[in-house]
This record gives C-alpha cells, sequence and structure tokens, in this order.
C-alpha cells in the first residue's frame, strides 16, 4: 500500500508539474502536455485536450481556478493516502510488538519447562543411582523390576528427545522471529522516515504550487480587469467608429449628389457657353495662363538664392586662385624684382591678369539669374531667358581657361627644368598639369550640359522635354566631377607646397603665396562639394518642377508661346487687381462667437425683457401723467403763496406796530423761500374783529378757506408718499417676478436636457446590463463545463490512483508471501 501510493504520487507531481510549465495558448499547449504525461496517461490526456480544445484568455482564468481546484483535491487526497498508508504500518509494527511479545512469553514458558525436565532429569539420574546397588543386592528379585524400570528409562528417554528436539525446533524458530522482526521494523522505520521525508516535500510542494497559484490567479485577475477595461474603451470606440463611418458615408453620399449636380451643371455650361475648347490643342493650351503655385514660385526663388550664394563663393574664390597664380609666376622660379622672367611666363602673367572680366559675369549672369525668377513668374525651362545668358558668360569663361592652358603648362614645365627642381617636385609639377587639363575638361563639360538647359528659353526645337531629366542628371554628374578634380589639385599643390618649403633658396614671398593659392584651392573645393551636393539634393524637385505648366498639356511649347502666356498673366492680374475692392470692416470671426454665444444665451430672457420692456413704458406714461399734475398742482400752490404772502402784508400794513411789521417780512421771507419745497405750510393769521358783519363774514371766509386747503394737502401728500412707497415696491416685485421667471424658463429647458440626458443613460445603462446578464450566462455556462471537466478528469486520475495503488499492493503482498514461503522452505 505504501509503495503504490508514493509511486502514485510520484506521477501526479510529474504530471502536474508538466502540466504547469505550458503556456496557455494554442496547440502548442496539448502537445506540451501529452509529452509531459506518462506513457500510462498519453491516450486519456490526448482524449481531454481533443474534448477540451484550445482556449481563449479570458476562460484560461477560469480554467486555472478550476484546474486548482482538482489538483488541491488530488494532493490533499494523496497527503490523506500517505496518513492512512503511515498509520497502516504503525498498526503493523504493533501487531509485530505484540506478536513479539507472544514469542517471548512462550520462550519464557519453554525455559520453565526445560528447568522442569532438567530437575525430573536429575532426580531420575539420583533415583537410578540409588536403585544401582539395590538392585546388585537384589538381581534376582529385581530381575523382573529392572525390566520395568529399563523400559521407564527408554520411555522417559524417548520423551527426553523429543522435548530436547522440541526446544530445539522452537529456539530456532525464536531465532528467526526474532531476526525477522529487527528487519521487518528496521525496513518499517526506514520507510517511515522516507514516507515522512516524502510527505514534507509534498507539502513543501504543494504550498509553493499554493503560493505559485495564487500569484497566478492575482494575475490573471488583473489581466481581466485590463482586458474589461480594454474591451469597454473599445466597445466605446467601436461605437464612435460606426457614428464615423455612417457620418461620412452620410457626407459621401452628399457629395457626391453635389459632385453629381456639379458636373452636370458643368457639362450644361461647357456644352452651352464654351464654344471651341483650345485645351485638345496643345499650341492653343501652351498660351492659357496656368494655375499660380506660389509654394513652387518661393521654392524656385530660395533654390536661386542659395545657387546664387554658392556660384558668389565660387567666383571668388577663381579670382584668388588666377590672382596668387599670377603673383606665383612673377616670384617662382626666377623673381622679376631680381631679373627679368621669361617671354612665356610674361604672357601667361597678363593673361591671368585679365580672369576678372571673364569671372565677374558669371556672377552677374546668376544674379540676373536670381532676379528674373519672382513670386509672379512661372519658372520653368521654357521661361528662364537669363539662363541663356549665364551660359554665355560661362563659355567666355571656358574660352580664358583653354587660352591659358597651354602657357600654365609650360609654366610647369618651366619649373621642372629648373636647377633647383627635386624630382618629387617634377612629379607633383606632371600631376598638376593632368588636373589642369581635368578642370579645364570638367567646365568644358558642365557649359555644355548647361547651354542645352538653356536651349528651351531660345530655341524650341533645341532639346525634347524627354532628354530634360538625363540633362540634369548629367550636370549633377559634371558637378560631382569638377568636386573630384579641385580634391586631387589641393592635395598635389599642398604636396608641392611642402616640397617647396624644404627647398633651401625658399624665400618668404614664395611661400606666403603657396599659402594664399592653397587657400584658394581648398575655398574652390568646398565651395564645388557645396554646388554638386546642392544640385544632388535638388535634381528631383527640377526634374518634377518641369511638369508645371498649362492644363492637360505637356508644357509650353516654345519661348513665344511662354513669353505670351506671361503678358497674359500679366494682364489678368491687372485685372484682378482692378476688380478687387476693399472689404468693409467686419467683426473679428472669435468676437462673432462670442456674441452669438451671448445672443444664445439671451434669447432665454427676451420675452421678459419684452414684457419689463413695455411695463417700464406705461410706468413712464404714468408718471409723466404724475408729472403734469404735479407741475399744475405746485403752480395752485404757487398762486395761493403769493396770494397769501399778498394778505399777509395787507395785514402788517394796517398794523402801527414797527415789530409786528419786522415779523411779518421775516415770515413772509420764509414762506417765499420754502414755498417751491413744503406745500402744506401755511401762516395762520391772528383774529380780526370788524364793526361790520360783511367784513365778519368776509374775514370769515378768508381765514377758513386755507384750512381746509392746508388739510387737503396734507392728506394728499399723505396719499402721494404712500403712492410712492407703494409703486417702489410694485416695481422691485415686478423685476423679482421677471428675473424669478427667466430662471424658471431656463431651469425648465436645463430639466429637458436632463430628462433627455437621463432617458439615453438608461437606454446604455439597460444595454449595458443586458450585455453583462448575456457575458455572465456565457461565463457560467463555460464554468459548468470546465467544471464538470476537470471533476471527470480528476476523477479519472484518482481511479487509476487507486488501480495503480492496489496493483503495487498485490505486487508487495504477492513478495512478501514468495519470500516467507522460500524462507519456510529452506527451514524444511
Amino acid at each position: 500500500m505504501s509503495l503504490g501510493s508514493s509511486a502514485s504520487m510520484s506521477l501526479f507531481v510529474e504530471w502536474h508539474a508538466g502540466y504547469l510549465c505550458f503556456p496557455l495558448e494554442g496547440s502548442f499547449v496539448c502537445e506540451l502536455i501529452v509529452t509531459q504525461c506518462t506513457d500510462s496517461y498519453k491516450v486519456m490526456v490526448s482524449d481531454f485536450l481533443a474534448v477540451s480544445g484550445c482556449f481563449i484568455l479570458k476562460i484560461n482564468y477560469y480554467f486555472l481556478c478550476f484546474q486548482l481546484r482538482a489538483q488541491n483535491q488530488v494532493l490533499k487526497k494523496g497527503v490523506v493516502d500517505e496518513q492512512a498508508n503511515s498509520a497502516a504500518l504503525k498498526e503493523q509494527l504493533k501487531m509485530k510488538d505484540q506478536s513479539l511479545r507472544k514469542l517471548q512469553q512462550e520462550m519464557d514458558s519453554l525455559t520453565f519447562r526445560n528447568l522442569q525436565l532438567a530437575k525430573r532429569v536429575e532426580l531420575l539420574q539420583d533415583e537410578l543411582a540409588l536403585s544401582e546397588p539395590r538392585g546388585k543386592k537384589n538381581k534376582k528379585s529385581g530381575e523382573s523390576s529392572s525390566q520395568l524400570s529399563q523400559e521407564q528409562k527408554s520411555v522417559f528417554d524417548e520423551d527426553l528427545q523429543k522435548k530436547i528436539e522440541e526446544n530445539e525446533r522452537l529456539h530456532i524458530q525464536f531465532f528467526e522471529a526474532d531476526e525477522q522482526h529487527k528487519h521487518v521494523e528496521a525496513e518499517l522505520r526506514s520507510r517511515l522516515s522516507t514516507l515522512e521525508m516524502e510527505a514534507a516535500q509534498h507539502q513543501a510542494v504543494v504550498d509553493g504550487l499554493t503560493r505559485k497559484y495564487m500569484e497566478t490567479i492575482e494575475k490573471l485577475q488583473n489581466d481581466k480587469a485590463k482586458l474589461e477595461v480594454k474591451s469597454q474603451t473599445l466597445e466605446k470606440e467601436a461605437k464612435e467608429c460606426r457614428l464615423r463611418t455612417e457620418e461620412c458615408q452620410l457626407q459621401l453620399k452628399n457629395l457626391h449628389e453635389d459632385l453629381s449636380s456639379r458636373l452636370e451643371e458643368s457639362l450644361s455650361i461647357i456644352s452651352e457657353k464654351v464654344p471651341f475648347n483650345d485645351t485638345k490643342y496643345s499650341q492653343y493650351n501652351a498660351l492659357n495662363v496656368p494655375v499660380h503655385n506660389r509654394r513652387h514660385q518661393l521654392k524656385m526663388r530660395d533654390i536661386a538664392g542659395q545657387a546664387l550664394a554658392f556660384v558668389q563663393d565660387l567666383v571668388k574664390a577663381l579670382l584668388n586662385f588666377h590672382t596668387y597664380t599670377e603673383q606665383r609666376i612673377q616670384i617662382f622660379p626666377i623673381d622679376s624684382a631680381i631679373d627679368t622672367i621669361s617671354p612665356l611666363n610674361q604672357k601667361f602673367s597678363q593673361y591671368l591678369h585679365e580672369n576678372a572680366s571673364y569671372v565677374r559675369p558669371l556672377e552677374e549672369g546668376m544674379l540676373h539669374l536670381f532676379e528674373s525668377i519672382t513670386e509672379d513668374t512661372v519658372t520653368v525651362l521654357e521661361t528662364t531667358v537669363k539662363l541663356k545668358t549665364f551660359s554665355e558668360h560661362l563659355t567666355s569663361y571656358i574660352c580664358f581657361l583653354r587660352k591659358i592652358l597651354p602657357y600654365q603648362l609650360k609654366s610647369l614645365e618651366e619649373e621642372c627644368e629648373a636647377s633647383l627642381c627635386t624630382s618629387a617636385l617634377r612629379a607633383r609639377n606632371l600631376e598638376l598639369s593632368q588636373d589642369m587639363k581635368k578642370m579645364t575638361a570638367v567646365f568644358e563639360k558642365l557649359q555644355t550640359y548647361i547651354a542645352l538647359l538653356a536651349l528651351p528659353s531660345t530655341e524650341p526645337d533645341g532639346l525634347l522635354r524627354t532628354n530634360y531629366s538625363c540633362v540634369l542628371t548629367n550636370v549633377g554628374a559634371a558637378l560631382h566631377g569638377f568636386h573630384d578634380v579641385m580634391k586631387d589639385i589641393s592635395k598635389h599643390y599642398s604636396q608641392k607646397a611642402t616640397i617647396e618649403l624644404e627647398l633651401p633658396t625658399t624665400t618668404q614671398k614664395l611661400i606666403t603665396t603657396n599659402d594664399c593659392i592653397l587657400s584658394s584651392v581648398v575655398a574652390l573645393t568646398n565651395g564645388a562639394g557645396k554646388i554638386a551636393s546642392f544640385f544632388s539634393n535638388n535634381v528631383d524637385y527640377f526634374i518634377a518642377s518641369l511638369s508645371y505648366g498649362p492644363k492637360t498639356g505637356s508644357g509650353f511649347i516654345s519661348p513665344l508661346s511662354a513669353e505670351c502666356m506671361l503678358q497674359y498673366k500679366k494682364k489678368a492680374a491687372a485685372y484682378m487687381k482692378a476688380l478687387r475692392k476693399p472689404l468693409l470692416e467686419s467683426v473679428p470671426y472669435e468676437e462673432a462667437l462670442a456674441n452669438r454665444r451671448v445672443l444664445l444665451s439671451s434669447t432665454e430672457s427676451r420675452e421678459g425683457l419684452a414684457q419689463q420692456v413695455q411695463q417700464s413704458l406705461e410706468k413712464i406714461s404714468k408718471l409723466e401723467q404724475e408729472k403734469e399734475h404735479w407741475m399744475l398742482e405746485a403752480q395752485l400752490a404757487k398762486i395761493k403763496l403769493e396770494k397769501e404772502n399778498q394778505r399777509i402784508a395787507d395785514k402788517l400794513k394796517s398794523t402801527s406796530s414797527g415789530q409786528v411789521v419786522g415779523v411779518a417780512q421775516e415770515k413772509a421771507a420764509v414762506a417765499t423761500a420754502t414755498g417751491q419745497e413744503e406745500a402744506s405750510t401755511k401762516a395762520v393769521p391772528e383774529p380780526v374783529h370788524s364793526a361790520s358783519e360783511i367784513g365778519i363774514l368776509t374775514r370769515t371766509s378768508d381765514s377758513e378757506a386755507p384750512d381746509v386747503e392746508s388739510r387737503e394737502d396734507l392728506i394728499r401728500n399723505h396719499y402721494m408718499t404712500r403712492i410712492v412707497e407703494l409703486t417702489s415696491q410694485l416695481q422691485l416685485a415686478d423685476s423679482k417676478s421677471v428675473h424669478f421667471y427667466a430662471e424658471c424658463r431656463a431651469l425648465s429647458k436645463r430639466l429637458a436636457l436632463a430628462e433627455k440626458s437621463k432617458e439615453a443613460l438608461t437606454e446604455e445603462m439597460k444595454v449595458a446590463s443586458q450585455s453583462i446578464s448575456r457575458l455572465q450566462d456565457e461565463l457560467t455556462t463555460t464554468k459548468r463545463s470546465y467544471e464538470d471537466q476537470l471533476s471527470m478528469m480528476s476523477d479519472h486520475l484518482c481511479s487509476m490512483n487507486e488501480t495503480l495503488s492496489k496493483q503495487r499492493e498485490e505486487i508487495d503482498t504477492l513478495k512478501m508471501s514468495s519470500k516467507g514461503n522460500s524462507k519456510k522452505n529452506k527451514s524444511r
């Protein structure tokens, strides 16, 4: 039982380790699982993998969880089996101990019986010794008794012999049982220690696997969360893409309809309004003004500016080279200040002195070409007329180089014939003569290609358009050749200057002149390299820009057509400029957008503002009426005040007291100052009694009228102040009501928008809940299916382990029984 369980446990660990190593993807998983399993399980694992198939990443998480559970169950079962095996071994050990105790007890009983038998034998021997003398005395009488004792003795001897043999056999059995017990005990103890070690190892493996599985579960959970977030973002992007595609399809449909309608309209206009289509004929199409490409013109002007800068540097270097070469001829091999130089060098020096008249025009020709390229022109080979001028200047410079080349070669030969010229210096002079020939040839080649490029602007059939790209490529190659020649000249001249520096007759003037020539040659080399790299970088653009011309045409037919086109373009530009009118001042776009937002936000309170304006107009009209009323009241009060003042003055005049007159005047002044502000202030005169009834009656009526008017004024003033207060309160209430009404309208609109957004969100939530429920259903179904598969797999593995353990137990029992039989046979 223990060997079978250990073998099953080792088989399970082997299968489990192989299962952990494979990645969760594809057929590679299946192959790796099958290869990691033993032969007895390959068929079973292959069937399982054929049924299960390959899993996607999302299901692997659940699969691993279920697998961990099943493997934990199997490991737990193995541990339980090992514990049961250890308990059974302990029971066997107890039983063996019990059997050993029984054997020891039997051994003790046998030793006791042996002692008893030995004592009996001694007693019998003593009796025999005592009976021998008696036998001698009574031989005759004891013959019968001797025969009887002899028979008893033989019986006793046989019994003793049997007891001795049985005792020997028991000793042998005890010794064998003791040895076998010790051997079994040692085996069981060693096996128990090994099983304990295996159980500890298995427990460590289980703990490690548990930790590893927990880490894997956490990792898979994080991956699951990331994948869910990613899936949600992808779903949102997919929805947005669907909406965009729908919008694009709608826009495409609208554009197709618009373009089709415009095409039909254009075709109808062309058929009705265009009697002659000049684009069909290249001769007439060449006169059409092409579409103005400002970017192309700016790029061409920029390129021409760079070329002008490079040509200026090259011209400066050529001037320095020819000038310093003239100075060198005056110094070496014969110094003109000391002796007369040879006629050849004199002629050569004279020609070199004229170099500026041939080199300067190159810069001027390039400058004219640069100035001819403007933003308003069309720059192609047919329109660059100034390129012909540059070509002519370059031709004159080539003639100059050809003229000075023989003198330069003869001058170098004269230097070689000098007495101080060494072999190394002679070799450098020969190399320089070859380099000068190469430089002249390169300039001639370059002039040939530039002359070809200048032909389209003067002669229409001088160069075909198909050869433009080839000529431009050759120009680039010629410039690179010029750069290579100048590098050779610089190298050879530097070597020559170094050799001449070592000569004993070399003067400081010659060294300085050589340094200047060398610096000019280096400048020529750098300028040639810059021009070559510049042309190589832009040659593709030059070739591509040759197609710039009239639409649907192959280009300009002749320089005359190009010139006519430029005139037409100038006329068209002038006409467009004449049609251009100054734009009226308008509001900036951003400000207009801001104003529009303000207007849109103020539309909500437009009706409220209109109501406020109406109410304000009504209030203004009421206030105007009240103003007129109060102006009339003020005039009446003023009249009354004047009457009262007159009355008081008359009354005061009638009195004789000067003091009373002063008081009346003060009262009149006070009444005059406060008459405009307080209409209710009245002067109550003292009653004057008169003798006549008419006078009394008249004075009585005059005194009662001001009292009535004063009361009416007080009442009127009270109610007017009350009306003013109520009016202000009413205006405040109206403004608040209008404000609250506008806020209520805005809130109602916001509420409507919130309701719409709520409905949209509820729809999205329903869709999301449906998708979640669908995914949960799929998850439960897959979970159940994999749980069933894992349970079947684990049950099958358990049954196989059980059968294997049973077989091992049967084998062990058979081995033990065969060993016992063999020992019994040996003992027999």
